[in-house]
Order: structure tokens, then sequence, then C-alpha cells
């Protein structure tokens, strides 16, 4: 049994309710080089943490262009053309409240069939670059309520130029536009500004 075990390239195996490996089974992990862990959680516990993690381990990842931030508790992605203000727009946000999540490129992930995940890499954590400011500290500037580790994308809001709307175009208009994000249509909020405004 011990061989078959190991025979079908098992990874790792777990133990749970405290319970211990025989020795011989200790001795064809080593043979096999296979890791054997203990626990003192239930067998159903130790499945939920291992799903937990191999989702986010596992999950399609894309990194987008923008800011990413919690507005209202609501998972907001600011993007537009460089130049067009979305840092300048997200540190007004942050001085009203709101909290910087990944400023330029932050990562997203499909963890559920109906949830998209958006953090920050670490080496860009609690910095936003704004223009004629450069990098700004947001943790050491607003405290640590201003930053969130990680958020559930929900809306778009994409900042397009304002020579760029068509004379026809109602500006307050609000079509029904979605953004595919790795196979996931997220809503998508087209905010015409000007240049310097915010």
């Amino acid at each position: 049994a011990y061989e078959r075990l190991f025979r079908s390239d098992t990874i790792a195996i777990f133990f749970t309710d405290s319970l211990m490996p025989p020795l011989e089974l200790k001795n064809f992990a080593d043979k096999h080089e296979t890791p054997i862990f203990c626990s003192n959680l239930s067998s159903t516990e130790i499945i939920t943490h291992l799903r937990y993690f191999l989702a986010r381990e596992l999950a399609d990842k894309v990194i987008l262009h923008g800011v990413f931030m919690e507005v209202s508790s609501l998972g907001v992605m600011l993007t537009g053309e460089s130049g067009l203000g979305k840092s300048e727009l997200a540190l007004e946000l942050v001085t009203r409240g709101h909290r910087l999540i990944a400023d330029d490129a932050p990562e997203f992930m499909r963890i559920a069939p109906d949830i998209i995940m958006g953090s920050c890499p670490p080496i860009l954590l609690n910095f936003l670059e704004v223009r004629g400011l450069g990098v700004l500290n947001i943790r050491k500037m607003y405290g640590d309520s201003a930053i969130k580790f990680s958020k559930y994308l929900r809306l778009i809001i994409h900042l397009t130029s304002m020579n760029s709307l068509s004379k026809s175009e109602d500006r307050l208009s609000t079509p029904q536009l979605t953004k595919n994000v790795l196979g996931l249509e997220i809503p998508v909020i087209r905010v015409p500004v000007a240049a310097g405004r915010n």
C-alpha cells in the first residue's frame, strides 16, 4: 500500500486530529523525499485551509495599469491614459478617508467563478506616485487606515480626456460598458476630465 501511495507522485501527506505517522510511512516518505505534515486540526478544517490557500496560489493572475482603491467599501480601479490625473484623484480620495490598495500595477486574480481579487505587489506597497510631488508613502502620511492590502474588484472608472468627448455624447450619460478581466465582466464607467482637474 505504501509503494502504491508513493508511486502515484504524491506531493505531501497530511495527518490530522493529532495523529502521528507510523515509522514505516516516515521511512517511505524520506526515501521518496515527500513531506509529512501533522496537525491537531480536523481533516475538514485542513481541507478548508488548503482550498483557500491553493485557490489563491494557483489562480489565474493578471496585472493591469491603473490605481486600485477601496472607495466606500467598494473595490474600484481607476484607469485612463497617462497624464489624465489618476494618481492625483487617488490622493484626493485618500485625503477624504478612502483607502489605497495599489498604484500603477495592481495584481488581480480570479479566486472564484464570480470574484476577482486585487492586491498590491510587495515592492509597491504603501506608495503612490503623483506627478509633480514624486513618490509618496501613503502609510506614513495618512496612517495605517489609509492602506488596504486587497479587495474584490467591483467597478472600473475609466478617465477620458474632455477633448475626446464627441459633441453628440452626453458627458453625464452612463452607457452599459464592461471590461473582461480574467473571464469576468466588470462594469466600467467613463468619466471625462479636463487636464489638471480631479
